[in-house]
């Protein structure tokens, strides 16, 4: 009798546990297959300190070959899924592509930047969901703040030191904490005009900060925010994005060089067009994780809308604690569908958050009880360290670095502006030249100007950079550009074959897509 295949699309948070879970229960007794776009798994509640300097980028991956020996790795993207033949296809980073035949099928594609038709955002402003984000908001920041030090004008001083954060879930207020405190210390050292120093914008509609958790951790990171001296706007969001700054909800217009994108997430595009049933984009499973009517398919994490057996018509929300908990459940079920154990639902009360502030600061409530200052900082770190799958001691060595010694605030150029569009279904891997996309070393060398509306701005000398760049790539950023023959998340949509199961290609990099067509809610999980 033939090994069983399982193929797992993602890594990560549901699909590397749900791929370290079945190889420890299969113990080579299965064929585990993992396609993912990159050779890591991302730690994506540390991304935040990347930006800011603390952490390496390493740090923040861990090696799947390294950690899975007994997992098959796959590079590449899912671009088309027969349900009926049981096949997978997809595209590798090299433009080629292949075929993967499956007796169970795991979807955990996770989920990418949420876009809301607001103009201008998807031409210049960046998402962070991934580390080629990171990199390019860390060499950005920097750059700003020395070109602010050299700048002649107070206009233009103060506009390259105003960094506007939108969304204050748990990624944004993260990233407006660990902001401030790192411009701060590099202006210490390259001095700004006289009364100026760097100022960070945190926007959200909602009426308090971090709004999908505790009140008291609300409080906590408010009041640190606020004391560190970032601007703090509750019910209020962005009309308008220009090259030159945003437009407020009310009425005010901000000078500044930089827009950060964190109002949440929403389900990766890959399950659009497999005729199953959907809630809000995400598949539609049942207790044990199990498509309805494919029983040979699983779907987990930021791509399942799970029932929430602890609050009765409710879907999990689309948290990193729910995914890496789906996981565990996930393989279980799939070992229990071959016969080894009984399957079991997923049920998961929280336990508690943690929001890391920067520094000693944070805001935690483990089993309930609300902390902050240094003890809530040093759960928050014990917390991280325990989570992370590798690179504990790297990461606890970066931390104790980073306390005794400056940070090291240079700009290596690996990424650049257009290399990291907003409105992408790859937030893990830069945009290259070509067309195509690798990862977080594209761009290197590339001529492109930086920050908000970057592709859209000829260069000194009068040519596109888009444009003269090899290949000829139209930027996708670029508001001139023409749209795109469809949007991404209704490609099979009038003009596809009726009953058509085959996905959005992941991997197809249209040129510009134009205005914005996505309406997706803003109450979707964040970080």
């Amino acid at each position: 009798m033939s090994r069983p295949r399982i193929v797992i699309v993602g890594a990560g948070f549901a699909g590397y546990r749900t791929a370290r879970e079945l190889s420890r229960l299969a113990r080579g007794r299965a064929d585990i297959t993992l396609l993912n776009p990159t050779d890591y798994f991302l730690y994506l509640p540390l991304l935040p300190q990347v930006a800011a300097g603390l952490l390496e980028p390493r740090r923040v991956t861990v090696s799947l070959s390294a950690t899975l020996p007994r997992v098959r790795l796959v590079l590449g993207e899912a671009d088309d899924i027969d349900l009926d033949a049981r096949t997978v296809h997809y595209s590798d980073p090299e433009g080629g592509g292949g075929t993967l035949e499956y007796d169970r099928l795991v979807l955990a594609a996770g989920s990418v930047n949420k876009l809301l038709p607001i103009p201008g955002v998807a031409e210049h402003a960046h998402g962070f969901r991934g580390l080629p984000e990171a990199l390019y908001l860390r060499d950005h920041v920097t750059r700003q703040v020395e070109l602010a030090a050299a700048a002649e004008d107070s206009k233009g001083c103060a506009a390259r030191c105003t960094f506007v954060v939108v969304g204050a879930g748990y990624t944004g207020t993260e990233v407006a904490a660990h902001g401030q405190m790192y411009t701060d210390a590099q202006v210490r050292k390259q001095r700004l005009r006289e009364g100026m120093r760097p100022r960070w914008i945190l926007l959200d509609v909602a009426p308090r900060v971090l709004p999908e958790m505790d009140e008291r951790l609300s409080r906590t990171a408010d009041r640190v925010l606020r004391e560190r001296g970032v601007d703090v706007r509750m019910g209020t969001s962005v009309k308008e994005a220009t090259h030159g700054g945003v437009l407020l909800t009310d009425g005010e217009f901000v000078d500044t060089r930089t827009i950060v994108w964190c109002v949440g997430v929403r389900p990766d595009p890959l399950a659009d067009s497999l005729d199953l049933p959907m809630e809000r984009g995400r598949l539609l499973v049942d207790p044990y994780l199990q498509v309805p009517g494919r029983p040979e398919v699983f779907a987990c994490g930021d791509a399942a809308a799970v029932p929430d057996l602890e609050n009765p018509g409710q879907y999990t929300p689309m948290t990193a604690q729910h995914a890496w908990r789906h996981g565990k459940v996930c393989a279980r079920n799939i070992a229990a569908s071959f016969g080894d154990g009984e399957r079991r639902p997923y049920r998961h009360r929280d336990l508690g958050f943690v929001v890391d502030l920067g520094g000693a600061k944070a805001a935690a409530n483990p089993l309930g009880v609300a902390l902050s200052g240094v003890a809530a900082g040093a759960v928050t770190r014990g917390y991280h360290l325990a989570a992370m799958p590798g690179n504990r001691v790297r990461v606890a060595a970066d931390w104790l670095l980073d306390a005794v010694l400056p940070r090291q605030a240079v700009q290596l150029g690996l990424v650049r502006s257009w290399s990291v569009p907003l409105d992408t279904a790859s937030p893990e891997l830069a945009r290259v030249p070509d067309g195509g996309q690798q990862g977080p070393g594209a761009g290197i060398g590339a001529e492109a100007r930086e920050g908000p509306g970057a592709a859209a701005s000829p260069d000194a000398a009068g040519t596109d950079p888009a444009k003269g760049r090899p290949g000829g790539e139209p930027a996708r950023n670029r508001p001139d550009a023409e749209p795109a023959d469809e949007d991404r998340a209704g490609k099979h949509g009038a003009g596809a074959p009726a009953g058509s199961r085959s996905a959005p290609r992941r991997g197809d990099h249209h040129p510009a897509p134009g205005p914005v067509k996505r309406t997706d809610t803003p109450d979707e999980g964040d970080r």
